[in-house]
């Protein structure tokens, strides 16, 4: 695509990371300095008219909000008015799988900080995305090309 691409983990806090390689799972008081920080950045880069991809477990509806508006979203369940702090276009592709797939992959990932054994933690925080969420929900048992092609069909056809 030519868009930037960014990788959340790069953006924890060392003390997260540390509680993460610690087995430790995050809360949302530990997430949401990090997803402003990283709505910041997808802010920036659409003033500059730059697409990006952002690699991300926005594993929460609000977590997802966070993203799109900013830490506007932590004290409004409400949809943002026009003209304050418009809320990014950002399309979610949720890549969903059996644990054990994901599990086997996490097994494979050296040098990370997250253990394979926060997986269940993930599991259990995760709110997969629904209506009016702007999604897709991509399976992670299809092959890395065929995920790549069914997330540029839905960008394009956006």
């Amino acid at each position: 695509l030519g868009w930037k691409f960014y990788d959340a983990d790069d953006y924890h806090s060392p003390e997260n990371k540390k509680k993460m390689s610690e087995g430790i799972p995050l809360n949302d008081e530990d997430r949401i300095p990090w997803l402003c920080e990283l709505h910041d950045i997808l802010r920036r880069e659409d003033s500059s008219r730059q697409d990006v991809v952002l690699a991300c477990s926005a594993l929460k509806k609000m977590y997802r909000r966070v993203l799109a508006s900013g830490a506007s979203a932590i004290e409004s369940n409400q949809p943002e008015q026009p003209g304050e702090n418009a809320a990014l276009k950002i399309l979610f592709a949720h890549l969903d799988g059996p644990r054990h797939v994901i599990a086997g992959r996490l097994e494979k990932r050296k040098g990370h900080f997250l253990p394979p054994e926060l997986l269940k933690s993930q599991f259990d925080t995760l709110e997969p995305p629904s209506a009016p969420e702007n999604f897709i929900t991509v399976s992670l048992e299809k092959s890395l090309p065929e995920i790549v092609l069914e997330i540029e069909n839905a960008i394009f056809q956006g």
